[in-house]
């Protein structure tokens, strides 16, 4: 499959190693979107011509699209954002401002992103409530056991992170959302490292949000997916972009919004970036989301193998593929991991280095940073390989 990928045609000799940041993108995506550019280029919804019709079809198909990827019960629960981010920030701002009250608590994990962190941080500033966070073991697994004693009564949601970007930690969720739902509290979950990996189904999830992005996923940048449960729309009174599309009435002193998903849709939105999304998922489901997870489990296990038989690198997390996703952070005794990333690319292998934007896992395992190698569907073990190699090629240059 790896010749479904242009950029890997053009470039043969490239071992790409840094999927968890974005992944590359298959023909087909690109060719759905080209379609709508060159085909059916309209804005949607309003316009009363074939080309609008054609291009409101498209984009509702990709919601479509996502909904039967995720298993949602509804298309209406998908709400296209411009990542990851945007939904987090989002939820904070609508979900968060209702909802959350001074003296209220939020529950997330040392494990998170900063773009599952901040935010947050920012609300509890705003409205005067606590942050509390699950530490972590030594491996990068969530000290489960911690959760249930930081649950309290006050507690309003915990947002938390479904694999880890820096460490490819699985965190158990369903037996945790079961736990909260108990105690009458709303769970975030961000699938922006387990939606491109491993089946994602939220009904069996059951959280009441789930965020994710189309970069990371063989679709285009700026989209991703917020999924609502329609309980919980319903009780949203606002969310948080204001402006066409997503308007009853306006008057000039007052305005009355439209249902989800519109409600939640301000503006013209990513309409060709949704259709190369829909693509991806298309993509995806036609190879299997098990298979894929099975080959990035082999791709680890080898990776652990082969990285872990070379005198002085360090491996972090949990290096258990069955508790793992296809991510090794690793170092180099004595020798820094900007430096070993910058000598890798001198033989054409790209990997991520530095704090992977978790500052806070990094000082809990005291790491001023790592080497991270993230695999997906195209990589292949000669990848690894190549990588091992150049992890030598770099022990050399530092002892001469």
């Amino acid at each position: 499959m790896r010749s479904d990928f242009p950029l890997l045609q053009k470039q043969p000799e490239l071992v790409y190693l840094d999927s968890a940041a974005t992944s590359l993108k298959p023909q087909p995506v690109l060719d759905a979107m080209n379609e709508y550019y060159t085909g059916f280029s309209a804005n949607i919804h309003r316009g009363l011509y074939d080309l609008s019709e054609r291009a409101t079809v498209a984009y509702e198909g990709a919601r479509e699209t996502v909904r039967e990827f995720i298993n949602a019960k509804q298309a209406h629960e998908i709400i296209f954002t411009r990542g990851t981010t945007e939904a987090i920030n989002g939820l904070a701002q609508s979900w968060g401002r209702q909802f959350v009250r001074e003296g209220d608590e939020i529950l997330t994990t040392v494990l998170e992103h900063h773009s599952n962190l901040v935010p947050w941080q920012m609300l509890a500033r705003e409205k005067k409530c606590a942050l509390k966070h699950i530490d972590v073991n030594d491996d990068g697994t969530l000290r489960e056991e911690q959760f249930l004693k930081l649950l309290s009564r006050q507690t309003r949601l915990l947002t938390i992170t479904h694999v880890s970007n820096a460490l490819g930690t699985i965190v158990p969720l369903r037996k945790i959302i079961q736990q909260a739902h108990a105690a009458g509290i709303k769970v975030l979950v961000d699938a922006a490292q387990s939606a491109p990996h491993m089946p994602l189904d939220v009904q069996y999830l059951d959280a009441d949000f789930v965020v994710f992005s189309g970069h990371k996923m063989c679709g285009p940048t700026g989209i991703g997916v917020l999924y609502m449960k329609e309980r919980v729309q319903e009780k949203l009174e606002l969310p948080w972009h204001f402006g066409g599309g997503m308007i009853k009435e306006v008057h000039l002193k007052k305005s009355t919004f439209q249902k989800a998903p519109n409600k939640f849709e301000a503006g013209t939105p990513p309409i060709a970036e949704a259709i190369g999304l829909a693509a991806a998922m298309r993509y995806l489901q036609s190879i299997g989301m098990n298979k894929i997870r099975d080959h990035e489990k082999q791709l680890l296990h080898y990776a652990l193998k082969t990285l872990g038989a070379i005198d002085g690198v360090q491996l972090y997390g949990p290096n258990n593929p069955a508790m793992q996703s296809g991510v090794l952070s690793f170092g180099i005794e004595g020798i820094h991991p900007h430096d070993i990333a910058e000598i890798l690319n001198e033989d054409n292998i790209a990997v991520r280095a530095g704090h992977h934007c978790c500052m806070p896992l990094m000082e809990r395992l005291n790491l001023p940073a790592t080497v991270r190698a993230s695999f997906y569907l195209y990589n292949t073990e000669q990848d690894i390989d190549r990588l091992a190699a150049g992890l030598r090629n770099v022990k050399k240059i530092f002892k001469s």
